[in-house]
């Protein structure tokens, strides 16, 4: 069929031909399909997942963060200073208290050990 003739017809002989390309186009899609679904079946691919989407990648072991901030009023109450600020500690720094007035003061080891002498 040339471009001239499509300019030729009248818009219902156009849709008519639209619908009859989608019906003819649908159809050799699904026996595409059904095609490739038996060749699926053929080559016996039990366990691969056909849908690379829906595979889940294990994530990657993070170490343990330490929590640096504790909530004076409920000790249970930490964070790690990674992540969103918590609800407490947001409160608290609105009310003009310092992020420093929360931090953990980790042990002191160095009065426990003995200093090398030199």
């Amino acid at each position: 069929m040339k471009p001239h003739d499509l300019e030729s017809m009248s818009m219902d002989e156009l849709w008519s031909l639209h619908e009859f390309v989608a019906s003819v186009l649908a159809r050799k899609i699904s026996s595409e399909k059904a095609r490739l679904d038996e060749r699926l079946r053929q080559l016996d691919l039990h366990g691969v997942p056909h849908d690379v989407k829906k595979e889940s990648r294990a994530r990657r072991p993070y170490p343990q963060v330490l929590p640096k901030y504790r909530n004076p009023a409920e000790p249970s109450e930490t964070w790690s200073g990674r992540g969103k600020r918590p609800r407490w500690l947001t409160a608290q720094l609105r009310s003009g208290k310092r992020l420093d007035d929360y931090l953990i003061q980790p042990p002191s080891n160095r009065a426990a050990a003995p200093r090398a002498r030199q």
